[in-house]
């Protein structure tokens, strides 16, 4: 396998330097087109629409479409998101298995760790089995800020990216609104059967940093005048560095240390904020 993107995985004060792989294929037969009177095979061009000539893949550039202008977005402006440069897999916090739904499962990566991350790598490993609890985490990948469960498979880590809260279709169904009637002896089968064949995720307040970062740059490079009149982009009618690793034990002690002043300074405060008790007197 090749790798596909490298970071490392953070937890607290400590860094995790991983390779990214792939975790799936696909097994579909692949085709092509072909003409069908001589079975001349069908091949598209990327032809620009002014001048006419073939272009590169390396001399593309994206761009924007409002439907009167055409924001074009370089490779530099891209890089320059800070979403985009981050080369780390941040936990965010660490959940039951049964919060995270399988509708929101997407694409799945395999963990893979540098020779000098195996002690923290097999860390985290253990900590996930024997607490029972799947990793939430956030990275960027090919132009997306990511949300994913990051679980144990095989004694390998590995990455589920999952739909963000705006990606999951509401379903409406008038067929469901119908009464059905359901008997008790019906609804004690169902139940035997069930159990014959027989786990407070919130993702709500998290977004897609790349892609605000995106329309930012875009309303930014509008505002600025840097666009075209979309018309005259068609010739035609109409419109990796390595993440340092720090001191294992060390940073596990740092991250203890902070939670606990933390709640301690919360203790604190609730004992401010609560009225003195009045004396007796006698």
């Amino acid at each position: 396998m090749r790798s596909i993107w490298k970071g490392a995985i953070s937890f607290g004060l400590v860094h995790v330097p991983v390779r990214v792989y792939s975790a799936t294929k696909s097994h579909d037969v692949s085709l092509h087109q072909v003409h069908d009177k001589d079975a001349g095979r069908i091949r598209y061009q990327r032809k620009c629409e002014i001048c006419g000539e073939t272009i590169a893949y390396e001399n593309i550039q994206k761009a924007y479409d409002d439907g009167d202008r055409t924001v074009v977005l370089t490779d530099d402006d891209l890089a320059a998101l800070p979403a985009e440069r981050s080369r780390e897999i941040e936990v965010l916090e660490f959940v039951p298995p049964e919060q995270v739904d399988v509708l929101r499962m997407d694409k799945s990566y395999f963990l893979e760790p540098e020779q000098s991350a195996l002690k923290p790598y097999a860390l985290l490993r253990r900590a996930l089995e024997e607490t029972d609890r799947v990793a939430i985490a956030k990275f960027a990948l090919r132009q997306h800020t990511h949300l994913a469960a990051m679980r144990v498979r095989d004694d390998v880590l590995m990455l589920q990216t999952l739909l963000w809260e705006d990606e999951i279709r509401v379903p409406e169904f008038d067929v469901l609104n119908e009464d059905v009637k359901v008997t008790a002896k019906e609804a004690k089968m169902a139940a035997q059967l069930v159990d014959s064949l027989s786990g407070d995720f919130e993702s709500s307040d998290m977004k897609d940093e790349y892609q605000v970062q995106l329309r930012t740059l875009v309303e930014a490079k509008l505002e600025q005048g840097d666009a075209l009149d979309t018309e005259a982009t068609f010739g035609r009618e109409g419109a990796e560095e390595d993440a340092e690793v720090v001191d294992l034990m060390e940073a596990l002690k740092r991250s203890i240390d902070k939670r606990k002043a933390d709640k301690g300074e919360s203790s604190a405060d609730a004992k401010k904020a609560k009225p003195a008790a009045k004396k007796k007197t006698g």
